[in-house]
């Protein structure tokens, strides 16, 4: 399906390098059949290393100005490479181009997944891209289009024990890349059970985390001290130790919860969050994390904060 998709593309200059990693199915032999009736599919078989390792190898192979990823069990829309080529060609300042999504098959999507394909849909401007990529991934990896040579500048794909995806994304937002997304559905993004976000520890929450605080740490927090975290719930308890670890100071927790107002965490205040001014003031105008995951609560923090004359990205981020 991946493939029939990929030859079925409105552009049809490109180049498909399709790595098989040590797979035990049929996999290699789809991947001959099909080179044979086109020599626009490049297939390579090599021992299993993973996927960190093949994608790297798989950039090593490529020639093309730009480089689309995908993955072998999605469908590309045939206008995704065409609309990608001409997002980024008509647009100089930008680095990324992806594309909303839809989930299949739709009787398996789990309904986690389903909030997180919305939010991605939601999340299309080179601004919006910005403003909440320490909320989760906002560029789907499968649905990328990018520049090789500026890939392969800023050190192409590496292992440090996190989502090698996430990682890599953070990494051209950190060196200020813009990203932008072409507003409409281009790609079927299959939420499968084998998924590697579900069966390998890379992907697992506290590892999203860990690569989510260094890189907040390196950007709007560098040089920064101390915070302010908005929430003291399991979410709050997960960034501030993050951040504890960084060797980031929290100044304070606030809350609206009034059972944990007057109350520690960490050793840290938790503060009423209606008197976020009186507090920002007191420790100096720090910047303020809000760090909380519950459905509906930042759009109503963002009002919150912003009714008080806070800016986003200047005097607050949501990073949950």
């Amino acid at each position: 399906e991946a493939l029939d998709s990929l030859l079925s593309q409105t552009l049809s200059d490109f180049e498909v390098i399709a790595v098989d990693d040590g797979s035990t199915d049929r996999s290699y032999e789809i991947l001959r059949t099909y080179a044979a009736k086109d020599p626009r599919i490049k297939p390579y078989y090599k021992p299993h290393t993973g996927v960190v390792e093949t994608a790297q190898y798989a950039l090593s192979l490529s020639h093309g100005r730009y480089l689309a990823r995908m993955d072998a069990d999605d469908i590309a829309m045939s206008s995704r490479l065409e609309k990608q080529v001409a997002l980024l060609a008509n647009n100089p300042s930008l680095s990324v181009a992806s594309c909303l999504i839809k989930l299949f098959p739709e009787d398996e999507i789990q309904l986690g997944f389903q909030i997180y394909a919305d939010w991605l849909n939601s999340v299309v401007t080179p601004m919006q891209i910005r403003r909440d990529f320490f909320i989760e991934l906002p560029v789907p990896n499968p649905t990328t289009m990018v520049y090789r040579e500026e890939l392969l500048g800023l050190g192409g794909i590496q292992e440090h024990g996190w989502p090698e995806d996430y990682e890599l994304w953070l990494r051209y937002n950190h060196a200020g890349k813009q990203m932008q997304k072409v507003p409409e559905v281009l790609h079927h993004w299959r939420d499968a059970p084998t998924r590697l976000t579900r069966s390998d520890n890379r992907y697992s929450i506290e590892n999203f985390m860990r690569a989510r605080i260094h890189y907040l740490c390196q950007g709007p927090l560098a040089g920064v001290e101390p915070v302010i975290v908005w929430g003291a719930g399991q979410m709050g308890k997960r960034i501030s130790k993050y951040l504890l670890r960084a060797g980031c100071q929290i100044a304070a927790f606030v809350d609206v919860d009034a059972q944990k107002i007057g109350k520690t965490l960490r050793g840290i205040p938790i503060e009423d969050h209606q008197n976020i001014v009186k507090i920002w003031e007191a420790y100096g105008r720090p910047i303020i994390l809000s760090a909380v995951s519950s459905y509906g609560a930042r759009k109503e923090i963002r009002a919150f904060l912003d009714s008080k004359g806070f800016e986003e990205m200047t005097h607050y981020w949501c990073v949950a």
